[in-house]
């Protein structure tokens, strides 16, 4: 062992798998389970696209006729979201490419991106529903064909909690945000579809203003949806993961027999996988083959109870007491290392 210790990690290409009791972890194995959450994250997109569409026709024929801005702003929300499923789909398909030499990690990050871009859609259509509800506020008109409008918002919730349970469903599955912030988004959309009834019943007791002020009610529960989509894109892109996922791999680690102390944890997602790196103390006294035993155990073992981990990279380390630190050659480019830090 020499720098910093034993590092333990394969690489994609040579990858060929462990055998611990009767368990087996081939890379091909690996490789079928990321595609399959892609396709699974696209056949839930293609099928929110097809459903959000039908609901955007029917509502927006009668938007027309009605003039109702509430139920237009509702419409455009709805075809908002129904356009998101195409960044998303783009995002799924670039991120089955295998890595290459120029992108080593592969192409996960796409659907973070394309998280970037539901986040924006979203704001858009907030904006522009907000921008007709005023418009109509100051100017009111009378809404016709009332009980079709009542019907549109009807249609509007059933097609979005749908297609909500179905991306909240697959994205929380295959630890997917940006499909998940996309579902809580169409859920959103449900309720405000609702409100188009309110929007109604006020027309037709008279009150002019009662739709525009409905559409504002719209606006605002978009800029709410807006929110909580940027909040978790951000997550993402900031490389945040749940603190109880590093809690839950270092008890794990602490486990695994031959560990007598666990270093770092660091996680992060790329697009609906998770990488961690980790370092662990033991025994100096141990030879290569069997420190890269342990570093084989604490893999396997992190594999097994974290969801969703497909690589991880195990940093061997010792006590090194009673002698120099090994890390001091290092002191100047990690300031921790002049401490005889292994975290």
């Amino acid at each position: 062992m020499t720098g910093r210790g034993h590092h333990h990690e394969y690489d994609d290409g040579r990858r060929r798998g462990h055998r611990h009791g009767h368990h087996h972890h081939h890379h091909g194995e690996r490789i079928d389970a990321a595609l399959e959450t892609s396709a699974a994250g696209l056949r839930t997109l293609w099928f929110s696209f097809a459903v959000l569409a039908a609901t955007t026709v029917a509502q927006s024929v009668i938007a027309f006729l009605s003039g109702s801005v509430a139920l237009l702003g509702d419409t455009v929300h709805n075809a908002t979201d129904a356009l998101t499923a195409l960044p998303l789909a783009l995002a799924f398909v670039l991120g089955r490419r295998a890595a290459t030499r120029r992108y080593t990690y592969g192409f996960g990050r796409a659907e973070d991106l394309a998280g970037v871009c539901v986040v924006l859609v979203i704001a858009a259509s907030a904006a522009f529903a907000g921008y007709e509800a005023v418009r109509r506020l100051l100017d009111p008109q009378d809404v016709s064909h009332l009980p079709a409008v009542a019907a549109a918002g009807l249609v509007g919730f059933a097609g979005n909690e749908w297609v909500a349970r179905a991306r909240i469903g697959t994205g929380r599955r295959i630890g997917s945000a940006a499909l998940v912030a996309d579902g809580l988004h169409a859920r959103t959309d449900g309720f405000t579809s609702l409100a188009v009834l309110l929007g109604a019943g006020g027309s037709a007791l008279g009150w002019r203003w009662a739709d525009p002020l409905i559409g504002l009610a719209i606006t605002a529960a978009i800029l709410l949806v807006l929110r909580g989509a940027a909040r978790e894109v951000w997550h993402r892109l900031m490389d945040a993961v749940d603190p109880a996922l590093v809690d839950g791999a270092e008890e794990t680690l602490a486990r695994v027999e031959g560990v007598r102390a666990v270093g770092s944890v660091r996680m992060r997602w790329l697009g609906h996988a998770l990488r961690a790196e980790t370092s662990v103390v033991v025994d100096p006294a141990l030879t290569v083959v069997q420190a890269h035993a342990v570093a084989v155990a604490a893999e396997h073992a992190l594999l097994h109870e974290v969801p969703r981990l497909t690589s991880v990279t195990v940093h061997i380390d010792h006590g090194y007491t009673g002698g120099s630190d090994p890390h001091q050659e290092l002191a100047h480019h990690f300031p921790a290392a002049a401490q005889g830090s292994w975290t």
